[in-house]
């Protein structure tokens, strides 16, 4: 491989000016992104293959890179990183250098997944990765999970923005559209469910708590339908008692009218009391 090597940078340090050859690679993707220690970085000089490799960035922001030795990169984009090796290069070694720099796994800057999945933490990873592909890195959607995943993406200017994203949209439907592309260093947060307790007395099949998930349709007729309904000696005359503010409320429900589709079912909140009094005809 030395041999190969002195040839190599002989016969660059002999070209004529005049003979053309690529000036700069092209801009990687994300040529802005941060290095940091332990990412894997693909350095590749386009006139000497032999230099070809993968590298890893050890804790003080170095990597080894012969034949110039280490190099510190840590702190610079990679936009930066190749001109800088490059620069490096055409000082000692070769009259042009054509340097690449790619990043192969973000480990500095893993993506962070929190919230109703499955596995939450961090995610070192490679490549491309989009929002579903991370949230199935995660362990998928737990079973508390909410209707809205939110992407947070933090700018190198300290700035941020959040995008919200419905879980039916991606999860249910498929809609490329939402599938965002993931990048170093975003927090992707999966809403929990909160739980919606209304409480069932009186003439029902089983008084007491009845438990909803905030994403569900919260109404009088569901939260009767799941105490056990109402008894034979229940009266359609409803009362539901609902606290907060300045004083409690007492609301007046007819369940024949809601029944009927005279009247809309009634909408419950957390702590709603119905009350279920017998009847006397």
């Amino acid at each position: 491989m030395m041999r190969a090597f002195a040839f190599a940078c002989l016969a660059l340090v002999l070209l004529p000016p005049t003979v053309s050859a690529q000036s700069s690679a092209p801009a990687a993707a994300g040529s802005s992104y941060v290095i940091g220690p332990r990412d894997l970085l693909e350095i590749k000089v386009f006139e000497v293959p032999e230099l070809n490799g993968e590298r890893t960035v050890s804790a003080e922001g170095t990597i080894s890179f012969p034949p110039i030795g280490d190099i510190t990169v840590g702190g610079r984009t990679v936009g930066d990183a190749e001109r800088y090796l490059k620069r490096l290069l055409e000082e000692k070694y070769f009259q042009r250098a054509t340097v690449t720099v790619q990043v192969r796994e973000y480990r500095s800057k893993p993506i962070s997944v929190i919230g109703a999945v499955k596995q939450p933490g961090n995610l070192g990873f490679s490549g491309r990765w989009t929002l579903l592909e991370a949230i199935t890195a995660a362990g998928g959607l737990a079973e508390n999970h909410g209707s809205v995943i939110y992407v947070l993406r933090r700018a190198p200017n300290g700035l941020s923005t959040q995008v919200e994203i419905s879980v039916e949209d991606l999860m249910v439907e498929g809609d490329p559209k939402v599938n965002l592309p993931i990048f170093a260093n975003d927090l992707i947060n999966v809403a929990s469910t909160i739980e919606v307790t209304v409480y069932c007395l009186g003439e029902v099949g089983q008084p007491g708590a009845v438990v909803f998930k905030s994403t569900e349709r919260i109404t009088l007729l569901s939260a009767i339908a799941r105490a056990g309904g109402l008894s034979e000696r229940a009266s359609p005359k409803i009362l539901v008692k609902r606290g907060g503010g300045e004083r409690d409320q007492e609301i007046a429900v007819d369940y024949r009218r809601i029944l009927a589709g005279k009247d809309p079912d009634f909408p419950l909140e957390d702590g709603d009391v119905v009350v279920v009094k017998e009847s006397f005809f």
